[in-house]
């Protein structure tokens, strides 16, 4: 599960052969969520509202960076790192 950002506690992961849609793994403390990428809609788990106001804002800014790990990931290529929320 290669890590490809990390910010304020909270760190996103993309799997190797994973399924679709499109979708990205974060982990805050014991939560952990699961992100549909191109809508930004939370598929499963929790996290504390706080960190998933700062996560999804994080994950609409780099939409396309994300979408574009997911086609590496997917060919079992290295995910590029992606720039924490600011």
């Amino acid at each position: 599960m290669p890590e490809i950002c990390r910010f304020y506690g909270i760190i996103i992961a993309l799997f190797y052969d994973e399924h679709n849609p499109p979708h990205f793994h974060a982990r805050y403390g014991d939560y952990k969520v699961v992100v549909d990428i191109r809508s930004l809609v939370v598929l499963e788990g929790k996290f504390p509202a706080r960190a998933l106001g700062m996560l999804i804002e994080w994950a609409s800014q780099h939409k396309d960076e994300l979408l574009k790990d997911w086609d590496l990931a997917r060919n079992g290529k290295t995910p590029k790192k992606i720039e924490p929320l600011n």
